[in-house]
């Protein structure tokens, strides 16, 4: 079965920069997760994104960005090709000099959670922005690796980064509350990855509250608080997310398919399916089938 984690070097390559172009390159892009935070830009076409659970329909000029662990995919929402600029960054990595300044991990983690701070920037929010020529110049700098290269990438990032939390101060994200926020969430975290490998089987809630040291009930919370969804609710996505994938990469029918990503049968996968992607498995398939 396909797993969702996709790998990223953080130590020794804590940036990629990219150009994708599906006319020449795999598509649609499978769901899939990463511990790297994620941003693209679009420049031709038109494409059905899916991140955590919720569309979005990104054209030409428009930005979305993806955090860390965030489950997600593309899709075109014309029979066209897409091309767009991408770049993926280890959050950890990103430092400010100034003591006073938050750091921008703690920033962005308290992001991904807050409904102030959308992961979807249209064209007229970022046109001031010169986000294409960022993309592209830090694509430049990563593929010659010239002198100082890792420098002019980290400080582009962090320019983009700190005007998207402008943006995202607009709209009602209350920084200062965010920097002072402090969690206990690597276990927590480490155990997406345990799910991920193990969503084909049983699995309980129980067990990993076990596996992370924690009552129950404080793992319950912590994981909802951590993740805005409870973990069950997280198992089910994720679970979704791979028969999405077998659904379109592969000719299995919805009782193999069912078995595999931990449904109990192939009315619990229909039911399930749509309860998270609004449509059945066939007409999903149907959809995105080209």
């Amino acid at each position: 079965m396909q797993y969702l984690f996709e790998y990223c070097d953080t130590l020794d390559c804590p940036y990629e920069a990219f150009l994708y172009d599906t006319a020449a390159m795999p598509f649609p892009v499978r769901p899939h997760w990463h511990y790297f935070m994620e941003i693209i830009y679009m420049l031709e076409g038109t494409g059905l994104v899916e991140c955590d659970g919720k569309s979005y329909v990104v054209e030409p000029g428009d930005m979305i960005l993806f955090h860390p662990e965030a489950v997600h995919a593309i899709y075109t929402a014309a029979d066209m090709p897409l091309k767009y600029e991408g770049i993926k960054f280890d959050v950890s990595r990103l430092y400010t000099e100034n003591n006073y300044a938050p750091k921008l991990r703690v920033i962005l983690e308290n992001a991904s959670k807050s409904n102030h701070a959308d992961i979807f920037f249209k064209e007229k929010q970022i046109r001031d922005l010169m986000v294409r020529n960022i993309l592209e110049e830090c694509r430049e700098e990563l593929w010659n690796k010239n002198y100082g290269y890792d420098i002019i990438v980290h400080n582009k990032i962090c320019y983009l980064l700190v005007q998207m939390i402008r943006i995202w101060r607009e709209q009602g994200f209350n920084t200062d509350k965010a920097a002072a926020h402090s969690s206990e969430t690597n276990s927590i975290r480490a155990i997406t990855a345990y799910i991920d490998v193990h969503a084909g089987e049983t699995i309980r809630v129980e067990e990993l509250a076990d596996m992370c040291n924690m009552s129950y009930s404080y793992f319950a919370k912590s994981f909802k608080q951590y993740y805005g969804r409870s973990c069950k609710e997280y198992i089910e996505f994720i679970r979704v997310s791979k028969a999405a994938d077998l659904l379109l990469f592969t000719e299995f029918d919805l009782s193999y398919i069912s078995q595999e990503t931990g449904f109990s049968d192939s009315s619990h996968l229909i039911k399930t399916f749509r309860k998270w992607k609004g449509i059945t498995p066939k007409q999903f398939k149907k959809q995105y089938t080209m």
